[in-house]
């Protein structure tokens, strides 16, 4: 069992950050774009790969968050105005598309090539060190006082985005700090939970708190207890059945969903 303590101390410190995101994801309609930046990030993985690093090398990191970064740009300056002829969801889905199959055919030169994908996909928590989880618990406290400090700018943004341009805000800006420390987030976090994982943490939990409650600090609330509760129902499954253990978690985050939508559903009853 003591194999288990670093992964359940990563999923129940690490998670936090991105369930307040996906309040925020999901307001903006924006429901994959964690998605796409994780696997442009896992692009960058890819391009240092095949330029002969190797796996575990620090360089890995700085592609990664350089192309998360180039990415957030994109989705900066995609975001749609009130006549666009293209929804931003369908540029994001492109974005992903493309990401995807660039790194396939970049994998596929690769001797490990099929092993880097798997762990693309769905991490290597087993593997997870306490140095790696202070690192990442520190710089996801940071962009959190980030937020909390700008909380004003980011919630409406967010939440009332047609005020905050008619206020005159820099949207341009704010959008991509937004999108820049969202991508900071993914970059580290792919690393150890791996890409189904972070967007199962972002939008399950966050998709919860909508089902349960109304404001916002309560359903950031119900999206933490969910996240907390998933980690450990996963987590004990995966010991108990010896199956991988992200794949796990992101399956109890799912009947999470389910019943948190038939409660909601009961209770509109």
């Amino acid at each position: 069992m003591a194999v288990m303590k670093w992964p359940l101390v990563a999923c129940l410190l690490l998670p936090g950050i991105l369930v307040y995101y996906g309040l925020h994801i999901i307001k903006r309609e924006v429901i994959f774009v964690d998605l796409a930046l994780a696997q442009v990030a896992t692009l960058g993985t890819c391009v240092c790969l095949y330029l002969g690093h190797e796996a575990d090398d620090p360089h890995n990191y700085f592609w990664s968050l350089g192309f998360t970064l180039a990415g957030a740009v994109v989705f900066t300056f995609t975001r749609p105005t009130r006549h666009a002829r293209v929804p931003q969801e369908a540029l994001i889905g492109i974005v992903y598309v493309v990401a995807a199959a660039a790194g396939i055919l970049l994998l596929s030169k690769s001797p490990h090539g099929k092993e880097e994908l798997q762990k693309t996909l769905v991490g290597d928590l087993l593997t997870v060190s306490w140095p790696q989880i202070w690192k990442t618990t520190c710089l996801y406290a940071g962009i959190a006082a980030v937020h909390y400090w700008f909380r004003r700018q980011f919630i409406a943004l967010s939440f009332d985005h047609e005020n905050a341009v008619a206020r005159g805000m820099n949207v341009r800006l704010w959008d991509f700090l937004f999108y820049a420390l969202f991508g900071l987030i993914v970059t580290s976090f792919v690393q150890v939970g791996g890409v189904l994982l972070v967007f199962s943490y972002l939008i399950v939990p966050a998709a919860c708190g909508n089902f349960l409650a109304g404001s916002l600090p309560t359903r950031l609330l119900v999206g933490w207890v969910t996240a907390t509760l998933a980690s450990i129902g996963g987590l004990y499954i995966s010991y108990q059945f010896d199956v991988p253990t992200g794949a796990a978690i992101v399956c109890v985050l799912g009947a999470v969903l389910v019943l948190a939508g038939m409660a909601s559903k009961l209770r509109a009853a």
